[in-house]
């Protein structure tokens, strides 16, 4: 009896002992455990486990030490999985995202015919009148090496829609495409004869318009293009929103708007149905930078999902439509030296506005012409205001073509050059044709950047290219296509664009195009993640999985950091999750 007794006690004291350490354990929403965690924090460390209060990391670790120390009624159990911090495209268009989710979609169509068949279909199935639009075309792909790529005319779509004026964006949202019953209409408004200054309307030998408008002549179409309406454009952000959360997109920096589309962010924000984090920037020196130099800068302070406090000017246009500002003229184009689309004394001018009211400014330059200037008045402005300059964070978006000597200034004057990989890899195969073998060597230059103690935030530029922020990953460590092209010159030479000097060290191209310029694995992910969230003034609110971080985060099926770099092309993100909220899930 004594001694069932005793047993008795001793269960009684482990209970109590065990129920006393559960009840010493402190609350989590959400724990998350046996994963692989990439935490891209200042000493690349990995953990197991997070455990989250709200939107909130609370701890970091071992899955043994998160499960001693706290207890949740929700986990994931990530099976061994990898995990990484919520991915931040640091340059792209929401909106034009949800356009081309929306419109007709000619990514990877490879001829013109094709796209007059796509056109064709629409147009049976509209009423005379209405407008077809569509975003994508490139005649860089349609043809052969050698067939010089010629723009397409608006002969091609009058076949096919006769009735229904046409307007096609070509992929890089630089030149527009359109049909004679879209000039009939502009022409009512606009006279086609003149010059437009920033831009160029292509014209035969009679000096008819073909059917191109480059640039700053786009508008001489789009000003009788009808507007969509605020219902149309609420759904295009949502698509816009769920092919980002798909892709493990946490944070977009949303490379222009209008006062439309942030009374439409701030009514989501109100509602709380923004389920991503956006950093708008405002678009040229319109109404709503009008508005907002007044008012200045705003902050979602307490959910941290929405940020205007960065302005965004376009000095040039884009290599694919010879828009690029370029020193000397095209190596294919002699005539030619690209386009100016901005006033450099605008950007000065400006700058040192923003720089009193406290606003970031970030200049579209792709050419080295307009990297030059942007570089230029960035300096007169900063030597203008140095105290309101030194944590400016001034960019540069594109950064595309640089000359070599000024490759050091981003450095000396802190400006980021804030570059797409994905755009190497589309324009590799033609881009030295335009530039010939010398300039290209400060070309898609992010090892020479990095080197020099600059940090590169990465984008997509979508949907100038697809969304999924992998294949900027796997673009920025191989600086190969999806087939490992190029792995050597034999590839270059054969199935590439070349200037007419070809090529003048094939050990460029050993394992990659301009292979000695690529980003290693840790590089690549911090520029995804926390160089993205500097390029923000948020590096201290996310970008890396740490104490007291926004918990946003995206279990991936593969681990990108170590498997055959091909493989990286078939991961697919499994969860992402934002503010500690699961906001997509693979079914």
């Amino acid at each position: 009896m004594k001694k069932i007794l005793l047993i008795l006690l001793a269960s009684i004291f482990f209970v109590f002992m065990f129920m006393n350490v559960v009840s010493r354990k402190q609350h989590a929403d959400l724990l998350v455990i046996n994963a692989l965690i990439y935490t891209v924090d200042d000493d690349n460390s990995k953990a197991e486990a997070m455990a989250i209060r709200g939107s909130r990391i609370i701890s970091i670790g071992s899955t043994q030490d998160i499960q001693n120390h706290f207890t949740s009624q929700n986990t994931i159990d990530a099976h061994g999985k990898t995990i990484v911090p919520g991915l931040i495209d640091s340059h792209a268009h929401v909106m034009g995202l949800g356009q081309s989710l929306t419109e007709l979609n000619l990514y990877g169509t490879t001829s013109s015919k094709q796209i007059a068949d796509i056109v064709s279909e629409r147009a049976s199935n509209v009423k005379p009148g209405d407008w077809i639009r569509g975003r994508g075309w490139d005649q860089n792909d349609w043809g052969s090496a050698t067939s010089g790529k010629p723009f397409p005319t608006a002969a091609i779509l009058d076949k096919v829609s006769p009735n229904n004026p046409v307007i096609l964006s070509r992929i890089d949202g630089h030149a527009i495409w359109v049909n004679s019953k879209a000039m009939e209409l502009a022409k009512n408004k606009t006279d086609f004869k003149i010059e437009i200054d920033g831009g160029k309307i292509l014209r035969n030998g009679l000096g008819d318009a073909t059917g191109i408008f480059v640039d700053n002549a786009e508008a001489v179409i789009r000003n009788v293009v009808p507007e969509y309406s605020k219902e149309e454009k609420n759904g295009m952000y949502n698509r816009a929103f769920n092919e980002c959360l798909k892709y493990g997109i946490t944070s977009v920096h949303d490379m222009g708007i209008d006062e439309k589309d942030y009374e439409i962010y701030r009514e989501l924000l109100t509602k709380q149905e923004l389920p991503l984090r956006i950093y708008a920037l405002i678009s040229g020196n319109g109404k709503l930078w009008e508005q907002m130099i007044n008012s200045g800068p705003y902050m979602d302070y307490i959910g941290k999902f929405l940020s205007v406090r960065s302005l965004k000017l376009y000095l040039d246009g884009a290599l694919g439509s010879r828009g690029a500002a370029m020193i000397e003229p095209y190596s294919d184009e002699p005539e030619s030296r690209g386009l100016i689309t901005f006033s450099p004394d605008s950007i000065r001018i400006i700058t040192e506005q923003a720089l009193q009211k406290g606003f970031q400014v970030c200049v579209h330059a792709i050419g080295d012409r307009a990297n030059r200037i942007a570089l230029d008045e960035f300096e007169k402005a900063s030597e203008k205001y140095p105290a309101q300059a030194h944590n400016a964070r001034l960019r540069i978006e594109h950064a595309q073509v640089i000359s070599l000597e000024d490759i050091p200034r981003f450095k000396k004057l802190n400006v980021i050059p804030s570059m797409q990989p994905t755009h190497a890899t589309s324009d590799m195969y033609w881009v030295q044709a335009r530039l010939g073998p010398e300039r290209i060597l400060g070309a898609y230059a992010w090892r020479s950047l990095i080197d020099d103690g600059n940090i590169i935030p990465a984008g997509s530029d979508f949907p100038v290219e697809l969304p999924n922020p992998l294949l900027g990953f796997y673009a920025a460590i191989t600086r190969q296509d999806k087939d490992g092209i190029p792995n050597n010159a034999s590839d270059v030479t054969t199935k590439f664009q070349l200037s007419a000097e070809g090529i003048k060290d094939s050990v460029h191209f050993n394992g990659g195009w301009y292979a000695e310029q690529r980003l290693t694995r840790e590089e690549a992910l911090r520029s995804f993640t926390k160089w993205g969230a500097y390029a923000e003034f948020m590096e201290n609110e996310k970008g890396s999985l740490d104490d007291g971080k926004l918990a946003d985060f995206v279990i991936l099926s593969k681990d990108i950091m170590t498997i055959d770099a091909k493989e990286i092309l078939t991961t697919e993100v499994e969860t992402t999750v934002v503010g500690g909220k699961i906001r997509y899930q693979k079914n």
